[in-house]
């Protein structure tokens, strides 16, 4: 194992078997003058990332399509220079392809097991990313407190949408918004628990896609809005009123 991590993989032409495939031609549209760092994180979660059991040996030949770039353009989404922080990151996702594609970010990884933490902190410094992790889940009062008021809360394969909402919206700030990506069922999840999103202060929900072009399928995401005190509580009056 090289000193630092992912330190020594961005050769240009991997020997086979390596585990370092070369990114398709798509990465450069998405990663730009950054593809090298993008690289450096492949070669990370293929070699390390399986050793630690982070990422299972079956998904290093579709790191780049099912993991990284479908991450990746979750920024389509995101404003210039929006702070997000990534509850549940893993192995990072969809936390450190954003911070790669989009250095204008402001990117913390929320993470409560240690050996998880230990590989982001230790790609992070490496790869000389202006990241932050914090160690913890997402609904205990210190994270709140240390990564709360941001714009977008992202997050990847974490819970189901209703303790996804609980866990997430109190995160960012009135009108800020949940990113989550999800399956081709998120939109039998959304009816499902809408009355639980609801009361966990979130409203205009709506399913997007994005990186046409780029993935196969495009990424499906739901973005929900946390709303205003006074609009939510508006919102439950009016129910009450056509429940009655």
């Amino acid at each position: 194992m090289p000193d630092r991590l992912g330190a020594g993989v961005t050769d240009s032409n991997p020997s086979p078997g390596s585990g370092v495939e070369p990114p398709p031609a798509e990465a450069a549209r998405v990663f730009g003058d950054r593809l090298p760092l993008a690289r450096q994180y492949h070669a990370a979660l293929a070699s390390v990332g399986v050793e630690r059991g982070l990422i299972g040996p079956r998904e290093v030949p579709r790191l780049w399509d099912r993991h990284i770039l479908n991450c990746a353009v979750l920024g389509e989404l995101i404003a210039e220079g929006a702070t997000v922080v990534d509850i549940g990151s893993g192995a990072g996702l969809p936390g450190i392809p954003l911070a790669i594609a989009r250095p204008d970010l402001r990117v913390t990884l929320v993470e409560p097991l240690l050996r998880r933490t230990i590989f982001l902190a230790e790609f992070i410094e490496s790869a000389g990313l202006n990241v932050t992790v914090v160690r913890g889940r997402a609904e205990q009062p210190g994270v709140r407190k240390e990564a709360g008021g941001a714009d977008v809360v992202t997050s990847r394969a974490v819970a189901p949408l209703a303790k996804l909402a609980q866990w997430s919206l109190p995160l960012v700030h009135d009108h800020g918004r949940m990113l989550a990506l999800k399956g081709s069922s998120v939109a039998e999840e959304l009816e499902r628990d809408r009355e639980e999103l609801t009361r966990a202060g979130g409203g205009n929900a709506e399913v997007l896609e994005c990186g046409a072009g780029i993935v196969t399928p495009p990424t499906v995401v739901l973005s929900v809005e946390r709303l205003p005190r006074s609009e939510r509580e508006n919102r439950r009056g009016a129910r009450k009123q056509r429940a009655r």
